[in-house]
């Protein structure tokens, strides 16, 4: 996780700091382009923190930290789970000309309750970051938690939203309470209902669907790269 480990939004279902971050630091890039090097990674996950303290969001950052790795690794294939960055199409635009192999960002839950679990983002916003990542040629990965509330009906829904803004893999995984001041959980579904969330997303056109209580955002990636391979 790059940017510090402070964000600047408050979502109830996520355990991250919130509060006032810290400056960036700009050794930051070269220290995890050589932890990737060091560790011999052949599939790397890079997140972050959302900086909406930053006139850029981080976005330069971001920019700096995929160069850097790609620069030192050029084998190692690399997944940037990213913030909506505000929906500013010219900060999206940074992380593709970066040129990272995937860029994932979360959808996280079904249209109705996206009001409730996420402080600042909004559905329709992220659907237009996966959009524009995917109309500029580059894999859309998208992942969702489950047991909040939703319904499969609006489970389905959502993967149809995803498909039109072109997102290609998905990730379904049970949301599970981080600690008491996060959203509680509504329920835990079943290894059957994920079998058929599965099911269902191949049917509809994903490419990939990883869906199992225990999935989250990029379980099993690098096998799936070197299965896709």
């Amino acid at each position: 996780m790059i940017g510090g480990d402070v964000c600047t939004r408050a979502c109830r279902f996520c355990n991250t700091l919130t509060g006032k971050p810290k400056p960036l630091d700009p050794s930051e890039a070269d220290r995890v382009a050589e932890s990737i090097r060091l560790m011999g990674l052949k599939y790397a996950v890079i997140t972050s923190v959302d900086r909406d303290d930053l006139p850029d969001l981080g976005a330069r950052h971001w920019f700096d930290a995929i160069k850097r790795i790609k620069e030192v690794n050029p084998d190692t294939a690399l997944e940037t789970l990213i913030p909506d960055f505000q929906g500013r199409h010219e900060l999206i635009d940074m992380i593709v000309q970066a040129a990272p192999e995937t860029v994932s960002h979360n959808l996280e839950t079904v249209r109705r309750l996206s009001p409730q679990i996420r402080s600042a983002a909004g559905y329709e916003r992220s659907l237009s970051v996966l959009s524009r990542v995917a109309s500029a040629g580059i894999t859309a990965k998208t992942g969702i938690m489950v047991g909040l509330g939703e319904t499969p009906d609006e489970v389905s829904e959502l993967m149809d939203d995803a498909l039109r803004a072109g997102v290609s893999i998905l990730t379904i995984g049970q949301y599970l309470q981080p600690s008491r001041k996060n959203i509680a959980v509504s329920e835990y579904i079943t290894p059957e209902q994920f079998a058929a969330y599965r099911t269902l997303g191949l049917d509809k056109g994903f490419a990939h669907v990883e869906s199992a209580p225990l999935v989250r955002s990029s379980y099993r990636k690098g096998e799936t790269v070197n299965n896709e391979g």
